[in-house]
């Protein structure tokens, strides 16, 4: 075996005698300088390093503080720490919650009195309905204090024989003027008003379609032939005519406007609905009145509340 002498850069051989060195020989012993490396991770430099004799690279440490960067992205520790994401807003707060406390009370009580109205609306509503029991019997005067004539229910939709006649309700008035004189006042068709302001609307006002009707309606079931009350209900139903007819005058004729009403006189007009042109029934085309007397017309309707 060949022996190297650093000192000679001579070998040696089995007899002691010394020799040139061979480049062949150079390259096979002499260890290259590590900064002749290049950066190969499979190069020599990398197998002694690892003390893999395969030549792979040992696995880096995951807690490595020199490392370029820590696996959840952030800097090295020399770097400071991300800034936290300010905190959301609170939602705010909407419908009865965004009032103060005592707005709140308020919100609650009159939630509160709605509710216990609607109820014992229904609750009358339908006992005017029922059978007679012992609470109709005891408490049927307020029931239908309560419940007539705006809340009245009937079953007319039901009806076998629906009506065939137009029913117009006209109305006309003695009025005071400035000057003290009295002037009479032509037959205003009221229920001919309330069908030119319904026709071709899309919306119509119930006040429009049901007032007045109703309200003659009721006076008819409350009345005889001779216009006469029958029952308790007869006056009321006397009282609510006079004011929607007071109010209407006062509305929509100009007579009325400038003076004072004393009196009013109702009438109405029925003409039968006359039968298709293919149908052989014969009805008579001519209206019929109903005039009432003359109505002395209270203070406080004349021009008071109703005006």
């Amino acid at each position: 075996m060949d022996a190297y002498d650093e000192d000679s850069q001579a070998l040696r051989g089995p007899d002691g005698s010394t020799g040139a060195r061979r480049p062949q020989d150079q390259g096979d012993h002499e260890r290259p300088p590590a900064r002749e490396i290049s950066g190969d991770p499979h190069g020599p430099v990398a197998q002694e390093r690892s003390g893999d004799p395969h030549g792979h690279l040992a696995p880096e440490s995951p807690g490595r503080p020199d490392g370029p960067s820590s696996r959840d992205g952030s800097g090295g520790p020399d770097e400071p720490p991300a800034p936290e994401p300010p905190p959301l807003p609170p939602a705010p707060r909407t419908g009865v919650a965004a009032l103060s406390p005592r707005y709140q009370v308020g919100a609650a009580i009159a939630l509160a009195v709605i509710a216990v109205g609607a109820c014992v609306h229904l609750v009358m509503v339908f006992l005017s309905l029922a059978p007679a029991n012992t609470v109709t019997k005891q408490h049927g005067k307020a029931i239908e204090e309560w419940v007539y004539p705006e809340f009245e229910q009937n079953w007319k939709l039901f009806a076998p024989n629906p009506l065939q006649q137009n029913i117009a309700v006209q109305v006309r008035a003695e009025v005071r003027m400035k000057d003290g004189g009295v002037r009479t006042t032509g037959w205003n068709d009221l229920s001919a008003r309330d069908g030119a302001a319904i026709d071709g609307s899309l919306v119509p006002s119930h006040t429009q379609q049901n007032e007045l009707r109703r309200a003659w309606d009721f006076f008819v079931s409350t009345h005889g032939p001779d216009n006469r009350p029958v029952g308790m209900r007869g006056a009321l139903s006397e009282q609510y005519v006079r004011r929607i007819v007071v109010m209407r005058l006062y509305r929509e004729d100009a007579t009325s406007r400038e003076g004072v009403i004393q009196r009013v006189q109702v009438r109405s007009r029925t003409t039968n609905v006359q039968p298709p042109g293919w149908s052989r029934e014969k009805i008579s085309d001519k209206p019929f009145y109903r005039v009432l007397p003359w109505w002395t017309v209270a203070a406080d309707e004349a021009a008071g509340g109703v005006r």
